[in-house]
């Protein structure tokens, strides 16, 4: 079974596309006009081993949040494609994240009820152009997209590239593993048969 899916999304606002392959080996090809969330859209691939092919364009004259939260639509809606019926699945995933002076802990569940726990704190309202804020968007569209249950704590960090780095690399560790196929597992891993 091929877990892979490309889906497009076209607004007045933002036109989109992602292409997924979660059994893939973190290959990427990023175009977006926010050169600061392709790095870390970059790492995301590369450490989740899910190739990531994406074009997002969109109203950056007005600002980049139109892009951003649209953009965590589609990824999280190829992803959940790609997964299918989500058979044989840890479902669980989880990881703590050093980079150099911040630790973050990122805990995935594939549960089918998005929720999104959200504790990052930084003191840098920008890096470069990029609004800081705007990962939280991020993160909300794309746990409601991807139907799951997603909880990001700061442990500690000073340096704002690095707890981001750390987010999204934590991301891609805890989603590795949540994705990852067990042939031990019969069917969906829940006793209610259903995610």
């Amino acid at each position: 079974m091929e877990r892979k899916t490309k889906l497009e999304r076209k607004t007045r606002e933002t036109n989109i596309s992602v292409e997924v392959n979660l059994d893939g080996k973190g290959n990427y090809n990023i175009d977006t006009p926010i050169g600061f969330l392709n790095h870390m859209l970059e790492l995301f691939s590369k450490h989740s081993l899910i190739d990531l092919n994406i074009k997002a364009e969109g109203d950056i004259h007005v600002d980049y949040h139109h892009l951003v939260e649209d953009l965590a639509i589609v990824m999280g809606k190829a992803i959940n494609e790609a997964l299918g019926k989500k058979e044989k699945i840890e479902r669980y995933g989880f990881f703590i994240l050093p980079m150099d002076e911040s630790l973050v802990e990122v805990v995935v569940d594939l549960s089918g009820r998005p929720y999104l726990v959200y504790n990052v704190k930084v003191s840098r309202e920008k890096i470069g152009d990029f609004d800081t804020e705007l990962f939280k968007e991020f993160f909300i569209a794309f746990t409601h997209n991807i139907k799951a249950n997603i909880h990001i704590n700061l442990k500690y960090g000073e340096n704002t590239h690095h707890i981001f780095e750390a987010v999204f690399k934590g991301l891609a560790k805890a989603l590795r593993m949540a994705i990852t196929i067990n042939p031990n597992i019969e069917g969906i891993n829940s006793t209610k048969g259903i995610l």
